[in-house]
């Protein structure tokens, strides 16, 4: 059974402005009956600050009539408490790191410039105002401002500056560069490896073929022995 968010303020409240029984606001509220029998004759910790449920929108007055008229009636939550959700914004970045904004902002306009202002924002996570006042070099603090690697400083992982200049890329009509320099290496390479599999095959025939047959002695070995 859903409980009301501040079951311990909410219980102080019932207790106050309601003939509800201890059972009934426990039940509600998910505590035990001695709580609310403290809350009741002032004997818990510290004095409580009501809660109003009915504001709260987590019990109608209707529910609370039913349970005055029948203390067997079990309070029905019009709802559960709304549950906490991140809004929609830039995203968080860690006090220690907001410094540091602007070098990562500077580094993606020097080095990827189809990547859009909205893009660059969402990623680390600031205004569309600085990434315009660092490009067109009119931010305040412009001669400090040394272009770095937004992973390097933290701001956001590998994956995810990849992810965003393949996009920006492909909106761009821009293919990534193939690096062809290695490509004579790499044909040399491939066939020294298959000579050295070639080389390696015939010696393993080759011992393969001494151990069933012996050893065979050689032209050289022959005349050797016709001479003797």
């Amino acid at each position: 059974m859903a409980q009301p968010l501040m079951p311990h303020a909410t219980a102080s409240w019932l207790v106050d402005n309601t003939a509800l029984s201890f059972d009934q606001i426990a039940e509600f509220c998910g505590l035990h009956i001695l709580e609310v029998q403290a809350i009741a004759d002032d004997t818990a910790a510290t004095k409580l600050t009501g809660r109003d449920p009915v504001r709260a929108h987590e019990l109608t007055m209707d529910e609370i009539e039913k349970g005055q008229k029948d203390s067997n009636y079990r309070l029905q939550m019009q709802k559960g408490p709304d549950q906490v959700r991140r809004t929609k914004g830039p995203r968080y970045t860690p006090v220690s790191k907001r410094q540091d904004k602007p070098d990562g902002i500077a580094w993606i306009i020097r080095n990827h410039p189809e990547i859009s202002d909205g893009a660059i924002g969402k990623l680390i996570g600031t205004t569309r105002t600085t990434i315009q006042a660092i490009r067109e070099r009119s931010h305040w603090n412009i001669a400090n401002i040394v272009p770095k690697d937004p992973v390097t400083l933290g701001l956001c992982s590998q994956r995810e500056l990849d992810a965003l200049v393949a996009k920006a890329a492909k909106k761009a009509g821009l293919e990534a560069p193939t690096d062809s320099r290695m490509e004579g290496d790499r044909a040399a390479l491939i066939e020294e490896l298959r000579a050295e599999r070639d080389a390696a095959a015939r010696d393993a025939d080759a011992a393969l073929h001494a151990e069933e047959h012996g050893p065979q002695p050689t032209e050289h070995t022959a005349d050797s022995l016709f001479k003797k």
